[in-house]
């Protein structure tokens, strides 16, 4: 490889460079979930018992102290937990994902200036430690379903279908950031303040069709909003997928993706001379 050759922004060279760097990819993600809980007691049981703390959480405060119900729903305590953590598990994949970004190759300088590393393959390291922690969280809210309620409806089955289009939405969404943050290192703060803003801007804590029309389509303009509801509709309340909003969330997702990795590999080169 040519470190002075212009790098290509076809869909066709970034699948081979995952194909190719496969094993690479693997054993970053494994060595990034790793050291987050490197030294502690618990390790990497503290992934298993942060969702389920952050579950508790949320559904005191939400549930009993502003005493919010799920329209539609039977009121229940143990039900407002399960519907309100299927959307926190999708927003969060968003979440983790971009407030990284920005550091993502300030931290790494040693793979820009010293060797010859394929720098696109960062974000996808950092969406697979997400994925990760995306699907403890999933079994985490198997095993409370279970426990309360039974064997989960078949719709639960395409709950990785769904995260899909969120997935590639947030993979563009990291390489434009984590270019961006290399020569504009305010980004950092501007994501801090932006991500728990889109929280409560997506309906995450409550129904979408809770809100009076007129919000309803500021809202549905979140990235995360159309994933949330449909996790929740298919895992808790048996809904069939709206086959058409899922394909246009496909499309407008493989878009944002590609923006963003050609974004990258436009930036990339002036990456030595910022660091």
């Amino acid at each position: 490889m040519n470190p002075h050759a212009v790098p290509s922004i076809s869909p066709a060279t970034l699948f081979r460079s995952i194909i190719k760097n496969r094993s690479l990819i693997y054993s970053l993600i494994k060595r990034d979930v790793a050291g987050r809980y490197s030294g502690s007691v618990l390790g990497l049981m503290w992934s298993f018992f942060n969702p389920v703390l952050m579950l508790g959480v949320y559904t005191f405060v939400f549930s009993v102290v502003f005493k919010a119900r799920w329209v539609g729903g039977s009121g229940s305590k143990t039900e407002f937990a399960l519907v309100l953590f299927a959307g926190l598990m999708v927003f969060n994949l968003f979440s983790e994902c971009v407030n990284r970004a920005p550091g993502l190759i300030l931290s790494n300088v040693n793979y820009v200036k010293k060797v010859i590393f394929p720098l696109e393959i960062l974000p996808i390291v950092n969406l697979g430690s997400a994925l990760f922690h995306l699907v403890i969280s999933f079994m985490v809210w198997l095993m409370f379903y279970m426990i309360f309620y039974g064997l989960p409806k078949v719709g639960v089955l395409l709950f990785p279908f769904i995260m899909l289009p969120l997935a590639l939405l947030t993979l563009g969404a990291t390489w434009f950031i984590a270019s961006l943050g290399v020569y504009l290192r305010d980004v950092a703060q501007v994501v801090g303040t932006f991500v728990p803003v889109l929280m409560f801007l997506s309906p995450v804590f409550y129904p979408l069709k809770s809100l009076p029309e007129r919000f309803q389509s500021v809202v549905q303009i979140s990235p995360i909003t159309i994933a949330v509801e449909q996790a929740r509709d298919l895992m808790y309340w048996g809904e069939t997928l709206d086959w058409t909003m899922w394909f246009l969330y496909f499309a407008i997702s493989c878009c944002v993706a590609w923006f963003g990795f050609v974004w990258f590999q436009k930036t990339r080169k002036g990456f030595a001379d910022v660091l």
